[in-house]
């Protein structure tokens, strides 16, 4: 999921925060809703082989891959069909967050993609970690970049696509990622330089499939850069504090402060609320459009895209804060496809209860996979997965144990469910990875000493079902309409929503 701290996503239990753990970003649901540990941790990848001031100059082996002109999926330089299908790439033994780029092992690398590409792999997402590659703004790292040269190498040799996403703080958060990384110019223009820097020493390194901006980016409620911006917004918009206050129906409420913000405990479609809440969404297209253009300033060619967290769309979110405001219909204007991640959170954590808590996690799916593809571009589950062979840790308990088929049974049909609204899949993760601190303990394809369990099997079967194949975009049939502005207002609204799209996807299965 996302990233925040140092964490992909830890979530939270019975309303406490857990702490953030290093690897996915912690996505904490406080309210009176439960919702337990998530699946993710960011990835990493390896690499190594030119100097950090040149560019690489090795052709790339595989052909370049673009949006197919229907607007709608992908294929190679040649024409042939492509469905982005893989994994996370990151190794168990290498701590929490996995430390990958400091642990960097080639021979395992090399024989962990010739593995992958032999069960149908074919692209493997890996996060490039501020601390191996942009300690200090302006400079990329040598070090981190040597490896990243091998580890292209190494993929273009198996036949696996690389999808690079960050930087991020997996292996440490420098001072310029430290204060609000959205909305403080300085790390804005950090950041450009980054991908300036980066994507022109790899132009026309076609094994490089995409660049993804950020894992799960998530615009905070309130910090010094965020009330800067908002009273310049507020200004903007209503010129004084008294045309301010008689919008949002507060009156001299505020005194001379234009720069108050809404009370993120106090829901409901108020003007003041929806006010806010576009704002964020400004920031986040202004964010996106800055790195996306330093990207195509130095590779016109490169595809860009955005590794969105679930609560992107407004469909679940205890709380207004939860919104990450990355709007797809919005955001797809500065990118090429859009990418999604998605863990089975309905009503807290999915323990493979029955039969009507995977039919509610199932709608849930869908309903989100299908607002991202309502922008019209294509689509990729980036992160994706549940557990198999065990349990994980949830707040102060452990899950319900999930066998291996069980964990196979959810990803085919997670994948099944999104397949015509979604062109690619990518699972969290390769190996299991004893080490986690959450649901990423049980999420691989093999276990962490190298057994292929039942979902590395089924993950076979669908890599060849789609080998070569023009996924199309197809609908869903009937189904509700999200009410976007009323939903990222109002949680109350957004659970009627789902129970409105669970009776209609719930018809629509047994009608098949």
């Amino acid at each position: 999921m996302g990233l925040e701290t140092a964490g992909h996503v830890s979530c939270v239990c019975a309303g406490t925060r857990a702490s953030p753990s290093p690897g996915r970003r912690c996505a904490s649901v406080l309210g009176r809703r439960c919702m337990a540990a998530v699946a993710a941790v960011l990835v990493f990848a390896h690499a190594g082989v030119c100097g950090a001031s040149e560019r690489s100059e090795r052709p790339g082996k595989l052909p370049k891959i673009r949006v197919a002109a229907d607007g709608k999926r992908f294929e190679t330089a040649e024409g042939v069909p492509f469905v982005p299908f893989g994994v996370n790439y990151f190794r168990p033994g290498t701590g929490w967050a996995p430390q990958l780029w400091k642990q960097f092992d080639a021979a395992a690398t090399k024989k962990d993609l010739a593995l992958l590409k032999s069960m149908g792999g074919n692209c493997v997402r890996v996060f490039i970690s501020a601390g191996s590659f942009y300690q200090k703004a302006g400079v990329l790292d040598e070090e981190g970049l040597v490896k990243f040269d091998q580890f292209l190498a190494l993929a273009e040799e198996a036949g696996i696509y690389v999808h690079p996403t960050g930087p991020d703080h997996w292996e440490g958060s420098p001072a310029w990622a430290r204060g609000d990384r959205f909305a403080d110019d300085q790390s804005l223009a950090a950041e450009e330089s980054f991908w300036r820097l980066f994507a022109a020493r790899y132009k026309g390194r076609s094994v490089i499939f995409a660049y993804d901006l950020l894992n799960e980016p998530h615009i905070r409620w309130d910090t010094a850069a965020m009330r800067t911006g908002w009273s310049r917004w507020v200004r903007a918009r209503y010129g004084s504090v008294a045309e301010a206050g008689k919008a949002w129906g507060v009156g001299g409420a505020m005194g001379e402060d234009i720069a108050a913000i809404p009370d993120v405990n106090r829901a409901g479609s108020t003007v003041w609320n929806t006010d806010y809440q576009r704002f964020r969404e400004d920031v986040a297209d202004e964010w996106t459009r800055r790195q996306s253009a330093a990207i195509r300033s130095v590779d016109a060619e490169a595809l860009v895209t955005v590794g969105f967290i679930q609560w992107t769309v407004p469909a679940l979110m205890p709380r207004l804060d939860m919104y990450a405001a990355f709007r797809p219909e919005r955001q797809a204007k500065h990118l090429d496809f859009l990418e999604v991640h998605f863990y089975p959170l309905e009503r807290g954590a999915y323990e493979y209860g029955n039969a009507e808590q995977e039919q509610r996690n199932l709608a849930y799916l869908e309903a989100v996979v299908r607002e991202v593809a309502r922008a019209g571009k294509p689509v990729v589950v980036a992160e994706f997965g549940w557990y198999g062979g065990g349990s994980f840790p949830m707040g102060d308990r452990q899950s319900k144990p999930g066998s291996e088929e069980e964990q196979a049974r959810w990803c085919v049909r997670l994948i099944e469910t999104t397949e015509g609204l979604a062109v690619g899949w990518l699972n969290w993760g390769f190996y299991d990875h004893p080490e986690a601190k959450d649901v990423t303990i049980h999420t691989g394809l093999l276990t962490s000493d190298g057994k292929e369990k039942a979902w590395g099997r089924e993950f076979g079967r669908l890599a060849q079902r789609y080998r070569g194949r023009a996924l199309k975009a197809a609908g869903v049939g009937a189904r509700p309409d999200l009410s976007w502005d009323t939903c990222m207002t109002d949680p109350k609204a957004a659970d009627r929503f789902r129970e409105e799209y669970l009776k209609a996807f719930a018809a629509a299965k047994r009608s098949d």
